[in-house]
């Protein structure tokens, strides 16, 4: 696979710091002041600023054991946005670097949603728009055929929604900011909430949340109460796919700061849904393209020595049930036969240094 050149990679590193400094001394008033609560035996940075009445309103930052975000606290009157310059890193990085960019409306409403706070309030971008990300991370250009989409995907866990204690304005007031022809797709189970928004021209804007209870959640939408009246769509497999996620960059405007699962677990969770696809309407088209995707992802963390944390994520799910595990296995033997030969002993001898047995994960003999 061809490697991006380290100067661009250098350029996409300073262009993730600058963006991610930009965007938090921007959406906080520096008239504010931190503090540090805790809640549940876990401290949290909180913004105060005084309202009008004398008092004050509090706003949830992130975790106290957080670096980054407590770094940024401690440096947060030194913080100095630099649009025109992070215009010029984008720029170079799409033209010069070949990094992929998103079409301009998406790039927009994920730039809408993330000034509106979705990704302050730990939620993650999922999907192919997340996957236009992974080149800049893995320093390795993947397939662009994989990367076609007319909707974005974003996740968020229940649990983090009703914990926070904080919440986005209307999500859409924040559509409709970007095109006023968005309006709400009312849930087929119940009317009242919406986990889907589109605009006139059919583009889909959808809210998810993991389902790990009982399968009747899977057909009714959950409230959340931190994205600004939307509610989520539960799925299952989800919360394997958004644990511990990653900062990376949108290479949009002069750069949107977001939140995506990690390399391994999307390619992993690829996998997984692949072969559930088939009951889909253009289920064949879709399961080609998630397969697709996840051998592109797979090829890059192996050519770029990430082979054990591959093969981490890879067993977690493998053990998870014989759900999963038939998930993968057939998706995995379904994956192009010149990737496969490149994935699977790599695979096994990731496995192998781990200290466990890769015949136990279906790859006998692979090693």
């Amino acid at each position: 696979m061809q490697q991006i050149p380290h100067p661009y990679q250098t350029l996409y590193s300073e262009l993730a710091q600058r963006s991610l400094d930009a965007s938090f001394s921007s959406e906080f008033s520096v008239g504010g002041r931190f503090v540090a609560a805790e809640v549940k035996g876990r401290r949290y940075w909180y913004l105060d600023l005084p309202d009008a009445n004398g008092g004050k309103t509090r706003t949830y930052i992130g975790p106290v054991d957080d670096p980054e975000i407590t770094k940024r606290v401690e440096n947060f009157k030194d913080l100095k946005a630099d649009i025109r310059e992070r215009r010029k890193l984008v720029s170079t990085l799409v033209r010069e670097a070949h990094l992929p960019r998103p079409e301009g409306k998406t790039g927009d409403i994920i730039q809408a949603l993330a000034e509106a706070g979705f990704f302050r309030l730990r939620g993650v971008l999922v999907g192919t728009v997340a996957y236009q990300c992974y080149p800049a991370v893995l320093g390795i250009r993947l397939p662009s055929t994989s990367m076609v989409t007319s909707d974005a995907d974003f996740a968020q866990f229940h649990s983090i929604s009703v914990a926070v204690d904080d919440k986005m304005p209307p999500v859409l007031d924040t559509l409709k900011s970007v095109d006023p022809t968005f309006r709400e797709v009312p849930h087929p189970a119940d009317g009242r909430l919406s986990t889907q928004f589109s605009s006139r021209s059919g583009y889909r804007v959808e809210f998810l949340t993991p389902n790990t209870g009982s399968a009747d959640y899977e057909g009714h939408p959950a409230p959340m109460p931190a994205l600004g009246g939307a509610s989520a769509q539960p799925l299952r497999f989800l919360d394997f796919l958004i644990y511990n996620p990653i900062r990376a960059v949108l290479l949009h405007g002069a750069g949107v700061p977001v939140t995506v699962p990690s390399p391994e677990r999307f390619a992993t969770h690829k996998l997984i849904v692949a072969s559930r696809r088939r009951t889909d309407n253009d289920g064949t088209a879709k399961s080609r393209k998630d397969k697709a995707q996840a051998a592109a992802i797979m090829q890059a963390m192996i050519e770029q020595r990430q082979s054990e944390d591959l093969a981490d994520a890879f067993m977690e799910a493998y053990e998870r049930g014989p759900a999963w595990k038939e998930a993968i296995r057939r998706s995995l033997s379904e994956v192009d036969e010149r990737a496969r030969e490149i994935i699977e002993p790599a695979l096994a001898r990731a496995i192998v240094k781990l200290e466990r047995d890769p015949a136990e994960f279906g790859l006998e003999g692979k090693a």
